[in-house]
């Protein structure tokens, strides 16, 4: 017990921290690469499985997956909503949605393919609905006690969804481990700070996190119930870093050739 109280204290605010200082240790690139790993999610589904096993674990993991609709969902409401209200009101749009979406998805059948077209459906529908903006979503010096609250925010989430599990079912609690602690923390700090079209820019930079964490959850779906947890975890983020570097690199040559199309049109 005092092991595993440890772990939920400690788990996800060390890789929250590693993600927060990692621009300042390695540079924004790899902070941005960093940024969308599931280090919020992953550890919460770890400590499931180590609670209540690997079957629970694996549902779990499919309803994150198809979480990522609600976490879209989230982006969209602030989105929309901070071009013309201030952040409290943009706050509790987002998650009212949020919350909506969840208990819609509470209710979707636990298959990892409708779970997987749920997600890119989502992602697919906040990218082309999504405002836009010329804002440049720079990284922002990060305070020591911005740095304590990311922390305290994720050891709290993990006490709450690993405490409640085995009353909440693996339904919630998967969907739970991806309450959208860090758009939160960033979109309310961002809007208060840089106004609302760095929150716009900010929260459409995000997408390229969902393909890493659809993949890292889809995959564990699939090897929790045929192998041990560790090798399972291990494998789902050696392939959650492969596609975030893939989907990363697919990006910048995207915007390389835009950015050449576009001096060529105006040359």
């Amino acid at each position: 017990m005092t092991g595993m109280l440890a772990l939920k204290l400690t788990l996800v605010p060390l890789f929250l921290l590693i993600v927060s200082m990692s621009g300042k240790w390695w540079g924004p690139a790899i902070a941005g690469w960093l940024a969308g790993l599931p280090v919020v999610a992953g550890p919460i589904l770890y400590l499931l499985v180590l609670a209540h096993g690997p079957v629970f674990g694996a549902r779990a993991a499919i309803l994150s997956l198809s979480a990522i609709l609600a976490s879209e969902a989230f982006n969209f409401a602030y989105a929309w909503t901070c071009r013309s209200r201030p952040w409290p009101v943009a706050l509790v749009a987002g998650l009212c949605t949020w919350f909506v979406c969840a208990f819609a998805l509470s209710f979707l059948p636990t298959s990892p393919i409708w779970a997987a077209v749920v997600a890119f459906a989502a992602v697919c529908f906040g990218q082309s609905f999504l405002p836009r903006s010329a804002a440049v979503a720079a990284g922002s010096p990060l305070t020591r006690s911005d740095l304590i609250g990311r922390m305290v925010a994720g050891a709290t989430l993990t006490i709450v969804v690993t405490s409640l599990s085995g009353r909440m079912g693996p339904t919630w609690s998967g969907l739970f481990a991806v309450f959208p602690l860090l758009g939160t923390v960033l979109s309310v700090s961002s809007h208060r700070a840089h106004g609302p079209d760095f929150v716009v820019s900010l929260l459409r930079g995000m997408v390229l996190g969902r393909f890493s964490f659809a993949a890292f959850c889809l995959l564990l779906s699939f090897a929790l119930l045929h192998q041990p947890a560790v090798v399972a975890f291990a494998e789902a983020a050696a392939l959650a870093m492969l596609v975030q570097w893939s989907s990363r690199k697919i990006a910048l040559a995207w915007r390389a050739n835009l950015d050449k199309q576009r001096a060529v049109t105006t040359a």
